[in-house]
């Protein structure tokens, strides 16, 4: 198997002690950084002369970045890589120069349904807090609609369905599975206004809910949003938020910015839920049987 000639991991990529140890076995030289780079100037210094690259989702490489260290053949994300629009890579800058970018899916999710069906039963029996209908109900006849039915979104429709929600859910297309299991295809409006709650389960910069959705989505409402980034122009959410809504996400990311942390209408963890301890298990064995395949590759350029 081919071997790297440096690897350098610009921030902490959460990466397991034995998928670390691996990686000198596969590269004649490892560099680890500690913090996120500030810019792409530190991101490029950082990479420098490094033919394999690492980062997680809280850094960017852009085309600037990437022009400015000719010896990248192989960026490993160890981060989820849904689509070229909402990676935190220049996807495009990169196949046109031949890097190969890879990327992980599906490592996370477990923890942020669980996350969401906490705070929802919470809500709605009033642990903690008044009942968000009065009394203390059930997730059982729930109207919940879902925005986004990938992975996570899909695992979360299962779980409220296991609950005894009725199941709404817009995606880009029908599902068939889904279909199978009742859930209602419906366009963003109608979902709205049909739902007493809405999770957002979207691919990172990726924006469904505007004026008009807000409009129709109307009062003493609950939206989730279990993405990476905001699913909303903030400023018709600013206010929606400031009627008789909640909102909840897990981290200031997701949310928007630290500055609505405060808000009385919001509930924010500032954590992200998916970081479990099996989660850095399966995102490891995922990035390094990346980086693995791509060394075995007899076409790999390096």
């Amino acid at each position: 198997m081919k071997k790297f000639r440096k690897l350098v991991a610009i921030e902490p990529v959460g990466l397991l002690p034995d998928a670390e140890r691996r990686l000198h076995d596969l590269a004649s030289e490892v560099v680890f950084y500690g913090d996120v780079p500030e810019n792409d100037e530190e991101v490029a210094a950082r990479i420098a002369d490094a033919d394999a690259v690492l980062l997680s989702h809280t850094s960017r490489i852009t085309a600037g970045a990437m022009a400015a260290c000719p010896y990248v053949r192989y960026i490993g994300m160890c981060c989820s890589l849904y689509s070229p629009q909402s990676a935190n890579v220049d996807i495009d800058y990169a196949s046109s120069h031949g890097i190969i970018v890879r990327g992980i899916r599906d490592y996370g999710d477990e923890g942020v349904v669980e996350y969401a069906v906490s705070e929802l039963v919470r809500c709605l029996h009033g642990f903690g807090q008044v009942p968000w209908f009065g009394a203390p109900r059930e997730i059982t006849g729930l109207k919940v609609g879902i925005l986004g039915l990938g992975k996570s979104g899909g695992m979360l429709a299962d779980a409220m369905r296991f609950f005894g929600a009725e199941i709404a859910y817009f995606a880009r297309s029908e599902k068939e599975e889904a279909v199978k299991k009742g859930y209602s295809f419906m366009e963003p409006g109608s979902l709205l206004k049909n739902s007493d709650v809405v999770f957002c389960c979207l691919n990172k910069n990726t924006v469904l809910l505007h004026q008009e959705e807000f409009e129709q989505f109307g009062e003493h409402k609950i939206l989730f949003n279990t993405g990476l980034s905001p699913a909303w122009d903030e400023k018709p959410f600013l206010k929606w938020i400031e009627g008789d809504n909640l909102c909840y996400c897990d981290s200031a990311m997701a949310l928007g910015g630290r500055h609505l942390l405060g808000h009385p209408h919001v509930r924010c963890m500032d954590v992200s839920s998916g970081r479990t301890s099996q989660s850095y298990v399966r995102m490891s064995a995922k990035v390094m049987a990346n980086i693995t395949d791509f060394l075995e590759d007899d076409n790999a350029n390096i």
